[in-house]
């Protein structure tokens, strides 16, 4: 992975290219996390919103949410998630990201964000054919809507040190085995100093 991240940055271009966030969201970030914490995380985004919105690129906030928990997809599966209970604001985004001007916010229903949202429509009313991917949780929210992107023909750039997982090992599987098959992965910095 080390050669993937030295590899030289093409420039990108600000009219082209949207940064998506996926579920930095007061219940997810403050979860315990690997290898990165949320709030490295949350650091890591944050310098990348700015440099996105100095230059004038498409901004888009993911969170998931749910009304009831009806319209959220549960099947039958081998390894069950451990129960989580949703405290009252749980779906809110974090307050760093809360008050930004002028980015798009989606509201999901399942890991992707593009399933049964508007993500592709104002990606290309936009003429943005490059996405920047970070978020949580690297191995759920992040690579459901890599691989989403990648069927919707999207060029997409991994930033491996704005995403985490619930552990070191799914993060740096998705890293070093799907990501690079479908994109290419960057650092906030060198995505941050290509960004025209």
């Amino acid at each position: 992975m080390e050669d993937l991240k030295s590899a030289a940055t093409e420039l990108l271009k600000a009219d082209k290219t949207a940064l998506v966030v996926i579920d930095l969201q007061k219940g997810i970030v403050n979860r315990e996390l690997s290898p990165y914490t949320g709030a490295q995380v949350l650091q890591n985004t944050a310098r990348l919103v700015d440099a996105f919105t100095a230059k004038g690129a498409f901004v888009v906030l993911v969170r998931v949410s749910s009304v009831d928990g009806k319209d959220m997809f549960k099947p039958r599966v081998d390894l069950k998630a451990n129960p989580v209970q949703f405290q009252e604001g749980w779906d809110n985004l974090v307050p760093e990201l809360a008050n930004i001007r002028n980015v798009h916010v989606i509201t999901k229903r399942q890991w992707g964000a593009f399933y049964g949202t508007d993500l592709d429509l104002q990606l290309r009313r936009r003429g943005i054919d490059t996405i920047v991917l970070c978020g949580i949780s690297t191995g759920i929210g992040v690579d459901t809507t890599a691989r989403e992107a990648y069927q919707h023909a999207y060029n997409q750039i991994f930033v491996e040190n704005a995403m985490t997982a619930s552990t070191k090992e799914e993060h740096d599987y998705v890293c070093k085995y799907i990501f690079p098959r479908i994109g290419q992965i960057r650092t906030s910095e060198e995505i941050a100093l290509s960004l025209r």
